[in-house]
């Protein structure tokens, strides 16, 4: 830690070197993820669901898939995938029996928190409708982030009959 502090002192270019060469930045999202799970809980309880929203490890590999995809494809922002996957066929691939639908939030910065979240999905009528969906019972939630760019993806399940 000593050297970074005199490394900054010498100089921005140094510093912006440093930067341009960090690996990406890797972190323990459970705690956001967790928050955006108890969000839409909420979410759905004021609009009238009785049910519980659950996580499903299922749905959360396949938000896990997609948002490291976004990471790392400047040009994913939604729904499809590099590979033209879309959420259903990512939940498939992952063993999730039932429909699917999903919510994208991408910022431009290193971190990102629940409100930016909420307000990215709350005021967007697709993705408000999609979390305010009662039979959505299932949720699987996945953050990433790199130096100048983060993405929470939520898959929301409606599970097949038995």
């Amino acid at each position: 830690m000593p050297q970074r502090f005199s490394v900054l002192m010498v100089g921005t270019a140094v510093t912006l070197t440093m930067l341009a060469s960090s690996p990406p930045a890797t972190a323990d999202n459970k705690r956001l993820n967790d928050s955006v799970v108890t969000n839409v809980y909420t979410l759905q309880h004021q609009a009238g669901c009785t049910n519980d929203v659950k996580k499903n490890p299922r749905l959360q590999l396949a938000a896990e898939w997609h948002a490291r995809d976004v990471l790392t494809n400047r040009g994913l922002h939604g729904d499809l995938g590099s590979d033209g996957s879309t959420a259903q066929d990512r939940a498939s691939a992952a063993g999730y029996p039932g429909v699917v639908a999903q919510t994208v939030a991408v910022n431009p910065a290193l971190a990102i928190n629940g409100l930016e979240i909420l307000r990215q999905w709350y005021f967007d009528p697709v993705s408000y409708a999609v979390m305010a969906d009662c039979a959505h019972t299932e949720i699987g939630v996945w953050s990433e982030n790199s130096l100048d760019r983060s993405v929470v993806v939520a898959v929301y399940g409606r599970p097949t009959p038995d």
